[in-house]
């Protein structure tokens, strides 16, 4: 898979993290490693390249790649350190991050991304930025996407239970309650899975799921595979 570099602009960053984040509950200041599990975040990739028909044309022309012609399916967003009542610390330490960022495209298909995730969730660890990555990658590569999301050339709605019967068909050894679906204005938007700080699969505590009757799942532009 080619990856392409994209400059996310820093509005719709801020959306997509925002919208992320919602189904969870407040953020909390604390010390780095005081946390009880991690929350694996996977963005749907067409839904935020949907957002990008929303730009104004000197938007689109400041976009440094065309990252949403390579089609993506469920890609990194984030692993975030999580506490068992629902809290999640953030940015908790100014530290450098990893000194080749670009190593992780593969999974996280933007730079600038990266260097948020390591700033407002990798600090939150007592992790060295390249060992963060790497346990991100270790807990992503852990999850098998769904067959029926491979290659999605066409806009179907599905409940969001049908989508996380499916994830839990394909990871047979991870536990009940251990996927959350999210989702805006009835859209998918992402699949979260939870991790112990060792990286084993757990259930979920204190996570919300999306609860609408139906989601829309966009397309994957043509030729796309999911991963």
């Amino acid at each position: 898979m080619t990856i392409r570099v994209q400059r996310w602009p820093a509005i719709l960053l801020a959306a997509i993290v925002a919208v992320s984040c919602s189904a969870r509950a407040q953020e909390v200041k604390a010390e780095p490693g005081q946390y009880d599990y991690y929350l694996l975040n996977m963005s749907w990739a067409p839904e935020f390249c949907s957002t990008l028909r929303t730009l104004s044309p000197a938007e689109q022309a400041a976009r440094t790649s065309t990252e949403c012609t390579t089609p993506h399916g469920f890609v990194l967003h984030g692993l975030w350190p999580q506490n068992f009542d629902g809290s999640y610390p953030a940015t908790c330490a100014t530290r450098p991050g990893p000194a080749h960022p670009e190593q992780n495209l593969d999974m996280t298909p933007d730079l600038s991304l990266l260097q948020h995730e390591w700033a407002k969730h990798g600090t939150c660890t007592t992790l060295a930025p390249d060992a963060y990555f790497a346990t991100a990658r270790r807990a992503y590569s852990l999850i098998k996407i769904p067959d029926a999301f491979q290659h999605v050339t066409g806009t179907q709605m599905l409940p969001p239970d049908t989508i996380l019967s499916m994830f839990y068909a394909a990871n047979p050894a991870f536990p009940r309650d251990s996927f959350a679906l999210s989702c805006g204005h009835n859209y998918l938007t992402a699949i979260e899975a939870c991790f112990s700080r060792e990286g084993q699969p757990i259930a979920c505590q204190n996570i919300r799921t999306c609860h609408a009757n139906v989601v829309k799942v966009e397309p994957q532009n043509a030729n796309g595979s999911a991963q």
